[in-house]
């Protein structure tokens, strides 16, 4: 064994050498990675200069309001009064291109939307008959004066397009008037409730209701849902003081749960895999006892080649080869349980006393576990900033307008001229004709900054990623030095330096931007990758090219597992960086170096911790959902007078859950780090010192325990331990 260990130190680097002078995180430490601090300057500075850019040439009001097509957004300015976008002809408008592109018809400002069904050709009637049009039901686009015309022009103007043919009973959702129909047979031809005159649109053609929901379908479905976000929206203000009340008991049971876990966490590791070990007991022998059920069953001894696929499930349950490989299935993993528990038992007990410890640490440096809600401010104000910049840019852009011919039945040369840009102001309608008119299509330009507009929200998007693991580095190199501060405190909690996270704080911000720059970079880069990833594979979602597909699926596989592999050396790395105040690089390599010469005792921690971390947030997450639960049912008989009269009840109690589980996430996120932190240390020190008078041992008494090592006193002689197997 000696030899192999050797020669896996020299495959890996040679262990860490005992330094009478090493006490802890170093004091006396230079800049590192200068110029990618200097690149992550630069690259700050275009990234405000691209908000700036947003601000001054975009406006979120084209997209807050709705555009007629004269290009006048209602409910803004001149037309505040007019709130609603009318479309004339909704048959137009099927399919999501017209929500992306524009509906085809003439569409203007109304103050309310209609609530009747009418059609011009009531109005005529009543001008044939005598009678007084009621020029109030016209909507008509606003170079139009309707009052007063004569039944002539009523039916030319409707001809062009200027003028609605019908109106039908319409509700507003996001400011668009999208018809109500729901007591109307679909393939009924509508009429007007108090004339029976079927309603028919410009080119003569009957309305009917499945013509108008076909036409409005897109529409509806991106637009129908504002009223239940509204009606959320409001019991989301009804409650937010319960909410918050919530978020503030998961605080509350969380810091309890971390403090409390020296206790408890070696009782929580080993019950479950005693449970574990029974249930695959168990599972086995239900898995015998069916087995031997089915002997005598016709048909049972079937193979399941035979059966082939089919989705009833109970077929497979009658049959004794389905018993038979779970059986095993079971078996196999009983076994290398078994063997984990033979082989690995220390290192198990190892990930034990480190959770232990680390509970000790984060109470003895209580701050960190306040800590968190720095970076958590400025990824909140980052996030805002991104999402402000990308409204802007996406709502940059001038008025576009093209030549629309409205009267499908023009066959004059005018009709040619569809689809040119146009100016409202010069286009003169009379020269061509009446039913041409210059409508509004887009926002847009043709400017340098116009056209790279999607390379500036990929920018802004890089940025995001950039900055944001900027954060989370910088975050995880404080607590790093604040916990190795507390591993390398030879007598607990006495030698502890004092205020160990405003130190460690100030040497990542003093020394280490640039290393911390660098490795948030690398992780943006993969990040940035897997978006563009997914962006061709909504591309080519209809394409019928299997082996792209295969191919994209396969990247997007591998780009994942590689973000998680950097995310775990990043931040190994960054542990290094707070002890030692070495480069990127060099602090990448000899963590990766320290954990490949102790890869068993990794995989036996790593896999402990994660595991019992997840659980203890399912345990927070789920005894704080189910108090909501509980109290805004009103199932809490005391409590129930201060529950608010919500429309969704479920709605406080989803946003409790999710905010309680990130609370929770949060605090052990802090304890995740401290458990990391230091484990490097304990196989450091393992390395560095022998428990001699001049090397002794930092780590708890009860890791040296389980190592079989303790400090020798003056003149003691070292004891073997565990040959090293630990």
């Amino acid at each position: 064994m000696g030899k192999d260990n050797e020669g896996e130190e020299k495959k890996y680097g040679d262990p860490a050498k005992f330094d009478p002078e090493f006490k802890g995180p170093i004091e006396n430490r230079s800049c590192t990675d200068i110029i990618c601090c200097l690149l992550f300057i630069i690259f700050i500075a275009g990234f405000l200069a691209v908000g700036i850019l947003a601000w001054v040439h975009g406006d979120p009001k084209l997209l807050l309001y709705p555009t007629d097509s004269q290009g006048n957004l209602c409910g803004n300015g001149n037309y505040a009064s007019k709130p609603n976008l009318h479309f004339f002809n909704l048959l137009d408008c099927a399919g999501f291109a017209s929500v992306l592109d524009g509906c085809p018809t003439p569409q203007v400002c109304v103050a309310a939307c209609p609530t009747e069904y009418w059609a011009f050709a009531v109005e005529l009637v009543k001008m044939t008959a005598g009678g007084q049009a009621d020029y109030d039901k016209f909507i008509c686009t606003n170079d139009v004066n309707i009052t007063g015309a004569t039944a002539a022009q009523i039916e030319q103007y409707v001809k062009d397009q200027k003028c609605a043919a019908y109106t039908v009973p319409s509700k507003a959702y996001g400011g668009r008037c999208i018809p109500s129909l729901v007591e109307t047979i679909a393939t009924t031809v509508l009429t007007t409730s108090a004339d029976d005159i079927p309603l028919v649109d410009s080119a003569g053609n009957n309305v009917t209701n499945s013509k108008i929901s076909a036409g409005t379908a897109a529409l509806a479905l991106i637009l129908s849902a504002q009223e239940v976000v509204q009606e959320i929206f409001t019991d989301m203000v009804s409650s937010w003081y319960l909410i918050l009340g919530g978020l503030g008991a998961a605080m509350v049971v969380s810091f309890i749960y971390i403090v409390i876990m020296r206790w408890i966490a070696g009782v929580m590791v080993w019950f479950t895999i005693f449970a574990v070990i029974v249930l695959n007991i168990f599972g086995i022998y239900y898995c015998y006892t069916q087995y031997v059920a089915l002997e005598n069953v016709s048909g049972a001894d079937s193979s399941i080649y035979d059966v082939g696929f089919t989705t009833n499930l109970s077929t497979y349950t009658k049959l004794q080869d389905t018993w038979l490989g779970i059986g095993i299935a079971l078996s196999v993993i009983l076994l290398i349980i078994l063997l984990i528990l033979i082989f690995l038992r220390n290192r198990i007990r190892i990930a034990i006393a480190l959770i232990k410890e680390s509970s000790r640490a984060v109470s003895n440096i209580m701050s960190t576990l306040f800590f968190p809600l720095i970076p958590w401010i400025l990824q909140l104000i980052l996030f805002a900033y991104w999402g402000a910049v990308a409204l802007f840019l996406a709502s940059s852009g001038q008025a576009q307008y093209e030549v629309q011919d409205y009267n499908t039945t023009n066959t004059s040369t005018a009709s040619n001229m569809t689809g040119q840009s146009c100016t409202p102001t010069t286009f003169d309608t009379n020269a061509v004709s009446d039913s041409v008119q210059c409508a509004f299509v887009k926002y847009g330009a043709t400017s340098l900054y116009y056209q790279n507009l999607f390379y500036l929200q990929i920018f802004n998007l890089f940025g995001l990623f950039w900055v944001m693991n900027f954060i989370v580095a910088l975050g995880q190199c404080t607590l790093a030095g604040a916990f190795a501060s507390y591993y390398w405190a030879f007598t607990k909690p006495k030698d502890i330096p004092t205020f160990p996270l405003t130190a460690s704080f100030g040497r990542s911000l003093r020394y280490h931007l640039g290393s911390l720059a660098f490795g948030s970079f690398i992780i943006a880069v993969v990040q940035i990758i897997r978006v563009m990833l997914e962006y061709i594979d909504h591309k080519l979602k209809d394409s019928e090219n299997r082996a792209a597909k295969f191919l994209l699926k396969c990247l997007k596989c591998c780009f994942w597992c590689l973000e998680k592999l950097l995310k775990f050396l990043n931040k190994n790395a960054y542990i290094m960086i707070a002890i030692y105040g070495k480069n990127f690089c060099v602090s990448a390599k000899k963590a990766f170096f320290l954990i490949m010469r102790n890869i068993l005792r990794v995989a036996a921690v790593t896999s402990v911790t994660n595991f019992l971390f997840l659980l203890s947030k399912l345990v927070v997450t789920g005894a704080i959902g189910t108090l909501s639960f509980y109290f805004f049912t009103g199932k809490i008989v005391f409590a129930a007078e201060y529950v608010p009269n919500l429309k969704y009840y479920m709605v406080p109690i989803i946003v409790v859950v999710i905010g309680a589980y990130m609370v929770a996430a949060c605090f052990f996120s802090v304890y995740n780090m401290a458990v990391d932190t230091l484990f490097l240390c304990f196989l450091e020190d393992l390395e560095r010192n022998d428990g001699s008078p001049e090397k002794p041992y930092y780590m708890s008494k009860e890791l040296m325990s389980i190592l079989g090592k303790k400090n020798r006193k003056e003149g003691e002689k070292e004891k073997k331990g565990c040959c090293g197997c630990c």
